[in-house]
């Protein structure tokens, strides 16, 4: 065997760790751009038929079609989203698991609950998909005509009026503390079981008012509840002629329920960018917006930057909501 110069020997060497580099390096991004390549699989920590699921279910089918592999709904319903957060968390970084959910499992569930996993550290946000507003919807023989009307009633009456949720530390239930918080009025917190038995109490008045996050619209439409306004600074698309917080001088209360998409920390970041891009292509099209119309709710996408400014702005008002209002889980 012939001798090597000491020159040789260098340049094969090195040229040996650009090989196993190149070796190392060439099937992780031969994944990435050949993905999907399998199933993948959109987690939801609610049960089926509710308004996550139904949002995972449209973009699982778009995203199936657009991307030629079955886009597949995991329901992990459970501590307010908890458990599905769990579950992705812990699933491996391959572009394969993702989550679907309001956005309350990072900016509100936290500092409710006690967990091993941190949304903010354990996740990657991919990006906003859409939102709801809240409504104000009052029992029909409750005498006042709009927000404005209301919030003097209830200074005027202190712990006389009452407001349904569908439970302690739900999206409707914040809403209402923020509203307390803005207005200074003092209001008593009815918690049930769900939206639906709230809604049916004030409209049997049985309860004054609830915040509601869409399914009063029919009930709007037919007189059996009254709307008092929308409890948003925007104008609502279903009701545009609906007075909102800011024609009415509420500040700093808006309780907008955001959705989004996350993957578990870690995933290659290719992956994440395809996925955004087809989501906001699945968002445009007209069947996407009519299905979370159907729900109350918007298609509205956010990009990776921005809706992880929407986390950290929405986190910093929850928290310190939840530790005002000295809010816990019962």
């Amino acid at each position: 065997m012939p001798k090597l110069s000491r020159r040789s020997l260098a340049r094969s060497l090195a040229a040996g760790a650009v090989a196993i580099l190149a070796a190392a390096t060439v099937p992780a991004a031969a994944q990435s751009a050949a993905w999907p390549s399998e199933p993948v699989r959109l987690v939801v920590g609610f049960a089926p038929g509710g308004g996550t699921d139904v949002m995972a279910r449209a973009l699982a089918q778009a995203l199936g079609e657009s991307l030629g592999q079955p886009f597949i709904v995991d329901n992990k319903p459970g501590a307010s989203g908890n458990l599905s957060v769990s579950d992705v968390a812990r699933a491996a970084p391959d572009g394969y698991t993702f989550l679907v959910a309001p956005t309350s499992v990072e900016t509100a569930n936290p500092y409710l609950f006690k967990s091993n996993v941190l949304p903010s550290r354990d996740l990657a946000p991919v990006m906003g998909i859409g939102r709801m507003q809240m409504y104000v919807v009052a029992r029909p023989t409750l005498e006042v005509k709009d927000v404005r009307e209301l919030v003097a009633l209830a200074k005027s009456q202190p712990g006389k009026l009452n407001y349904a949720s569908s439970g302690t530390a739900t999206p409707p239930h914040l809403a209402g503390e923020l509203f307390k918080q803005s207005t200074g009025a003092f209001i008593t917190h009815v918690p049930y079981r769900g939206s639906a038995p709230a809604l049916q109490d004030v409209m049997a008045s049985q309860a004054d008012f609830v915040f509601d996050p869409g399914i009063a619209f029919p009930h709007i439409k037919s007189g059996k509840v009254k709307l008092l306004g929308v409890a948003s600074d925007r104008k609502s698309p279903f009701f545009p002629d609906a007075p909102t917080y800011a024609d009415m001088g509420i500040k700093n209360a808006s309780p907008d329920i955001w959705f989004g998409v996350w993957a578990p920390n870690q995933v290659p970041a290719e992956i994440a960018e395809r996925l955004s891009r087809e989501l906001t292509k699945a968002l445009a099209t007209p069947a996407l917006k009519e299905r979370f119309n159907s729900l109350g709710a918007e298609t509205a996408p956010v990009d990776t930057p921005a809706f992880r400014k929407l986390l950290a702005d929405e986190g910093k008002v929850l928290s310190a909501l939840i530790k005002d209002r000295k809010i816990v889980l019962e």
